[in-house]
């Protein structure tokens, strides 16, 4: 099953990381995903509907999509492994369903420049928590210290 989730918000975690927020369609569950700082800054640009005089990455892939026919259909965080997330767009070209790997920051990116639907699976769905505990009356440093304990953990033994 396929949970809808949407772009909360971008938040800095304790180490001044960027982390996006997805949240359910009620807003009570969030599913907090560490990224890079340009990632983070090309999602924040769309959130507020900013356009650069010239193309940036995540535009530069929409037309491209355009231009050869394709439509992000939607965007898929599907699995999570060694403490890291994976995600999938699903375009539509000529009736045809392509599959193409992609990282979640890339993949938010994208979905918000062509308004494609933002899912996560149900095993993804396991590490979210609750928006209250993590937007409630909290001071910065309580949020963050919250976020870290939910920050997925890299198996360092798979890593050998």
């Amino acid at each position: 099953m396929l949970i809808p989730v949407k772009v909360k918000q971008i938040v800095l975690d304790q180490s001044m990381s960027p982390v996006v927020l997805l949240v359910d369609q009620e807003e009570s569950q969030v599913l907090p995903i560490w990224v890079g700082p340009f990632e983070a800054q090309a999602i924040a640009m769309a959130l507020q509907g900013i356009l650069t005089p010239r193309p940036m990455t995540h535009d530069l892939l929409r037309t491209l999509c355009e231009s050869l026919g394709a439509k992000v259909s939607r965007v898929l965080v599907q699995d999570i492994r060694d403490g890291t997330y994976y995600a999938e767009l699903y375009l539509d070209h000529g009736g045809k369903e392509v599959v193409v790997d992609a990282r979640p920051s890339d993949a938010i990116a994208l979905a918000l420049r062509t308004n494609a639907p933002l899912y996560i699976s149900e095993k993804v769905a396991a590490y979210t928590l609750a928006v209250e505990d993590l937007l409630a009356e909290r001071s910065e440093e309580e949020q963050q210290e919250l976020l870290e304990q939910h920050r997925p953990e890299i198996d360092k033994k798979s890593l050998h």
